[in-house]
């Protein structure tokens, strides 16, 4: 039992980082159709921010609010120099242009920094464990789930009951209609793009915290991960993103732990079998959107 609380406990911290990458994702596509696989590299500017800001000697929450702050000004940087040209293009040229961005970040990564790990300073606290009973949870693993919520929390009340938030989901719905309401499509997009770096700053905090080190190719698995829990959820659809993100978290832990050891090398494929038995009884997601037909800008 006390086996099963823990990697519960595991399956929640890593779902909460994939649910947060999900969302940047979910929020970008619902207003563009667009699915952007340069967001993994809005987590890698962000670690080697956190690390920078480490080795400089800066405080810790410095340090968090610089990194997140690096991603959301990529974020916005990304759309006005990359996607804002292409946005009246094809799907597949858009698409093509945020593997070309990724890329050649991944590139300036290798070449201006490094082609291998670098390790990141942090707080003493974050490898500390507090007891419960039996179990022995990490703080950093407290960290990620209570910084989850919170992040979800605010996002919600944000699309709810902020100007900005609520021409978003307007846009999500039609973007034509929102556009003839008077709602500005560059401001919205500019605004989709840093929310997502926003979520993709934080799930980067709260992923370096976990494994103190950053490497090139950080941002590529775990944006990866996020685009098959955006699909799981329903791609488009916030809350469905939330939803996938978790459920891949619980997938992938509960097969860590509970597979038979001879099976562990399978692990993946059966985790990717898992999540392909779901999408064949809801083939539109967890919890579809809503706008999957509305015109996308």
């Amino acid at each position: 039992m006390d086996l099963l609380l823990q990697q519960t406990v595991n399956a929640f911290a890593l779902g909460g980082t994939y649910a947060l990458l999900a969302l940047g994702l979910a929020v970008v596509f619902s207003i563009m159709g667009l699915i952007n696989f340069a967001h993994g590299e809005l987590m890698t500017i962000s670690g080697y921010v956190l690390m920078y800001c480490g080795l400089a000697g800066l405080p810790f929450v410095v340090s968090v609010a610089l990194a997140i702050s690096a991603a959301i000004v990529a974020a916005v940087l990304m759309e006005r120099i990359a996607f804002r040209p292409v946005r009246n293009g094809s799907g597949a040229t858009m698409l093509v242009t945020s593997f070309a961005v990724a890329m050649i970040l991944q590139v300036l990564f290798q070449n201006l920094i490094s082609a291998r790990s670098q390790a990141v300073l942090l707080p003493q606290f974050l490898s500390d464990s507090i007891h419960f009973g039996g179990l022995i949870i990490g703080v950093n693993k407290i960290a990620a789930i209570v910084t989850t919520i919170l992040m979800l929390i605010f996002l919600d009340r944000f699309m709810k009951h902020q100007k900005t938030g609520i021409a978003m989901r307007a846009s999500a719905e039609d973007f034509s209609i929102a556009r003839l309401m008077g709602i500005r499509a560059n401001t919205v997009i500019a605004g989709a793009f840093a929310l997502s770096g926003l979520l993709a700053g934080v799930a980067a905090v709260l992923w370096v915290s976990q494994r103190a080190s950053v490497d090139p190719l950080m941002g590529f698995t775990p944006v990866l991960k996020a685009f098959i829990a955006a699909i799981l959820g329903g791609l488009g659809s916030l809350r469905g993103a939330v939803a996938g993100g978790f459920l891949l978290g619980f997938i992938e832990i509960y097969l860590a732990a509970f597979l038979p050891q001879e099976l562990q090398e399978f692990r993946d494929p059966i985790g990717l079998c898992l999540v392909v038995a779901v999408l064949l009884v809801r083939p539109n997601g967890l919890i579809p959107s809503a706008a999957l037909k509305a015109e996308k800008v």
